[in-house]
């Protein structure tokens, strides 16, 4: 079974006038839906861009794995338990909130900034918080989420391309950049397509000059 979800349909959120613009593809902060709170341990999938000098000043969080891909620019991350990095385009950073923490995220840089933030609920709560980076996060590595039940697969793939998805329970599919196709429907930059029961599944990106495409996908045991 697959449920798409268009990029015009998210909820608009941020504070656009403080050059913070965030899309959210699940219930988030003021935008209740009773049908969309979650998938599976998915509980926010949000798009988030920052102008040069805007950002989210310390808040808290706690018992949320939260997972970040930087799509352009580079993220100021500092957080209470003493980490401070520049997440750049290409990494994946992740956050376990555990018991809690707090943080600051800022665009410090000169240019716009694009990043897709995922917060997934872990199977057990507490414990030690914890943060790490993985630079220039490859497509041939995923990234195990053991705590959530989670693996996170990142696919690029050049015009007309095709690239098999892992049969899993549940699978959580966003097109970052491009178009493609999966199980017969097209999915455009923004897009994502929640599938259950994914056996035998892959994706295939549109052919034509300056086609490709980039995808973040989650592999959910439930």
């Amino acid at each position: 079974m697959i449920s798409v979800h268009r990029s015009e349909d998210r909820y608009r959120g941020g504070e656009p006038d403080a050059g913070i613009e965030t899309r959210h593809a699940l219930s988030f902060g003021p935008f209740y839906d009773p049908d969309n709170l979650r998938f599976g341990p998915v509980l926010a999938c949000n798009e988030e861009r920052l102008a040069p000098g805007a950002g989210f000043d310390e808040h808290p969080h706690s018992h949320t794995e939260i997972v970040t891909w930087v799509v352009e620019g580079e993220l100021t991350h500092r957080d209470s338990a003493g980490h401070s990095t520049v997440v750049r385009a290409g990494d994946l950073a992740h956050l376990s909130a555990a018991a809690g923490v707090r943080h600051v995220e800022r665009n410090d840089g000169d240019a716009p900034l694009t990043f897709l933030q995922m917060w997934l609920a872990p199977q057990e709560s507490g414990g030690d918080p914890s943060y790490r980076v993985v630079p220039g996060f490859a497509d041939t590595t995923p990234y195990a989420l053991p705590e959530a039940g989670a693996v996170l697969h990142v696919r690029r793939l050049a015009g007309g391309g095709r690239t098999a998805l892992p049969d899993a329970a549940r699978l959580y599919v966003h097109v970052v950049r491009g178009r493609v196709e999966v199980a017969g429907e097209e999915l455009g930059p923004g897009d994502a397509a929640r599938i259950t029961g994914a056996e035998g599944l892959e994706a295939v990106a549109a052919v034509g000059e300056g086609e490709g495409a980039e995808l973040v996908v989650w592999e959910l045991a439930d």
